[in-house]
C-alpha cells in the first residue's frame, strides 16, 4: 500500500485550502470547479507531543518530527468513472494513494458556489462513493470474466486459484452494483489478501473530513452529524476541521499567537492535528524515537515491524548488520527523566531481532556490517 493521504471531494469543498495548511504549500484555491487538475503533492509534520518533551529533556541540537504525504486531487463530479470532469485522470490519481480523505462542505455560505446549488454533505458523500463504486465495478467485472475463463480451460492448482478469486470477487460486486464500498464485504483472511491484488478504489480506507465554519468546530451542526452518522455506518472515522480558520493559523510564526487564537474556539490542539493524526494511523505507521545530545528524531516504521526492520529505517545497514537494540519506552523517560535513572530502575531491555517495536519506543540500535 502507498504510504499517503489523498484529499479528494466534489469541486469546491475546501479540499485545496485545507491542503495548503497542511502543508504550507500553497495549493492553488479558488471559488469555482476544477482549480485543481495535477495533483499537488505536500510533506507534513506529524505533531508529537513526546518529541517535544524527549528535547525538553535531551537539549539535542536538531529536533526532527516524523513526516506523512498528503495529496491534493481534484474534485470528482457524477460521471466521473465515464470521463466526465477529467475523471479518468483524477481517478487514476486517488488510485495511486494509500488511503482516502474525502472532504465534506458542513457550512453555509451563498458566497462560495455548490456544484449542486446546495448543501448536502450525504448527497456530496453519494457522488464520491458512486463513482468510486462505477470504476471498481468495471475493474471487477473484468477480472469476474478472467477467473471464469481460467476454470473452463486451467487445471489444478491455478483453477483452484481462479475459483478462490472468483468467490471473493462475487462477494463484493453486489456491493459496487449498490455504490457501496468493497471494503464493507465480508472477507475471509484468504479472500482479503487477494482481493488486494485487484487495487480496487474503495477498497482503501477511508477518513471523512467535515469541513466547517467556526459555530460548527465549536457547538457542531446537522450536516456535521449527518456525516458522523454516514461514517459509523461503514466503520470510518470523521474528523472536524474549519478549513479558513486552519488556513488563517497556518501563518501564524508565533507558537503563542496560535495557541492564543485556538483558544479563542475553546480548542486545545489544531482540527488540522487530528487528521494529521487519524491518517498517520489509517496508514498503518507507527513512530519510535532516537534520543541524544545531537539530535532527537521521530523515525515512521510499520506496526508490526520487528526490531531489525525499524533499524532499516534509519539505514539499510543497520538491518543487515543488526545484532541488539536498547530500547525504553516514552513513559518511563517522561517519568524518570534521565537514561541514568532509568537503568538504575532496571527499564532499559535489551531486545533481539524478534522484538516487536512499540509505537513509543526509544531505541538505540548495535550492529555489526
Amino acid at each position: 500500500m502507498a504510504l499517503n493521504c489523498g484529499i479528494v471531494g466534489i469541486p469546491n469543498v475546501g479540499k485545496s485550502t485545507i491542503f495548503s495548511a497542511l502543508s504550507s504549500a500553497k495549493a492553488e484555491a479558488a471559488n469555482y470547479p476544477f482549480c485543481t487538475i495535477e495533483p499537488n503533492k505536500g510533506i507534513v509534520s506529524v505533531p508529537d507531543p513526546r518529541l517535544d518533551r524527549l528535547v525538553e529533556l535531551f537539549q539535542p541540537e536538531r529536533r526532527i518530527p516524523a513526516v506523512v504525504e498528503f495529496v491534493d486531487i481534484a474534485g470528482l463530479v457524477a460521471g466521473a468513472s465515464k470521463g466526465e470532469g477529467l475523471g479518468n485522470q483524477f481517478l487514476a490519481h486517488i488510485r495511486e494513494t494509500g488511503i482516502i480523505a474525502q472532504v465534506v462542505r458542513c457550512f453555509d455560505d451563498p458566497d462560495i458556489v455548490h456544484v449542486a446549488n446546495r448543501v448536502d454533505p450525504q448527497n456530496d458523500i453519494d457522488v464520491i462513493a458512486t463513482e468510486l463504486a462505477l470504476a471498481d465495478l468495471e475493474t471487477v467485472d473484468k477480472r469476474i470474466d478472467k477467473a471464469e475463463r481460467g476454470m473452463r480451460v486451467l487445471g489444478g492448482e491455478a483453477k483452484k486459484a481462479a475459483e478462490h478469486e472468483l468467490a471473493a470477487l462475487r462477494k463484493v460486486r453486489p456491493l459496487l452494483e449498490e455504490g457501496k464500498a468493497a471494503r464493507l464485504a465480508s472477507l475471509s483472511d484468504e479472500e482479503a489478501v487477494e482481493a488486494k491484488k485487484w487495487f480496487l478504489l474503495t477498497m482503501k480506507p477511508q477518513i471523512y473530513v467535515c469541513n466547517t465554519d467556526e459555530t460548527g468546530v465549536r457547538n457542531g451542526n446537522q450536516y456535521i452529524e449527518t456525516v458522523r452518522r454516514h461514517a459509523e455506518r461503514e466503520g470510518s472515522e470523521t474528523v472536524v476541521i474549519c478549513g479558513k480558520f486552519e488556513a488563517e493559523l497556518a501563518e501564524m510564526d508565533s507558537e503563542e499567537d496560535k495557541l492564543a487564537f485556538l483558544s479563542e474556539l475553546g480548542l486545545k490542539e489544531s482540527g488540522l492535528s487530528g487528521l494529521i493524526h487519524a491518517a498517520y494511523k489509517l496508514l498503518g505507521l507507527r513512530t519510535f524515537f532516537t534520543s541524544g545530545k545531537d539530535e532527537c528524531r521521530a523515525w515512521t516504521f510499520q506496526a508490526g515491524d520487528k526490531a531489525p526492520q525499524a533499524a532499516g529505517v534509519i539505514h539499510t545497514d543497520f538491518e543487515k548488520g543488526f545484532i541488539k537494540a536498547d530500547v525504553y519506552s516514552f513513559a518511563d523517560i517522561d517519568k524518570y527523566e534521565t537514561e541514568a535513572a532509568l537503568r538504575a530502575a532496571g527499564k532499559i531491555r535489551m531486545e533481539g531481532k524478534e522484538y516487536v517495536v512499540q509505537d513509543g519506543d526509544v531505541m538505540f540500535f548495535k550492529f555489526n556490517v
